[in-house]
C-alpha cells in the first residue's frame, strides 16, 4: 500500500472516530496507536477536524 493510501485510510478511520466521539484527546490517542509521530498525529487531528467541520456545515 502506498503511503498516500495509508494516510487516506488512517484519516477516514480517525474521521469516523471523531464524528462518533468529538474529543481531541481521544483522537490523538487513536492516532498515536497507529504508530505515527507526535507531529503526524497533530497533523491528522487538524485535518480530521477541518473535514468534520465541512461535514457539519452541509
Amino acid at each position: 500500500m502506498k503511503s498516500d493510501e495509508k494516510r487516506s485510510h488512517r484519516l477516514n478511520y480517525l474521521l469516523k472516530c471523531y464524528l462518533a466521539n468529538p474529543h481531541e484527546n481521544m483522537l490523538y490517542q487513536r492516532a498515536k496507536q497507529m504508530g505515527v509521530s507526535d507531529s503526524t498525529a497533530k497533523d491528522y487531528i487538524r485535518t480530521v477536524i477541518i473535514q468534520a467541520q465541512k461535514i457539519y456545515s452541509q
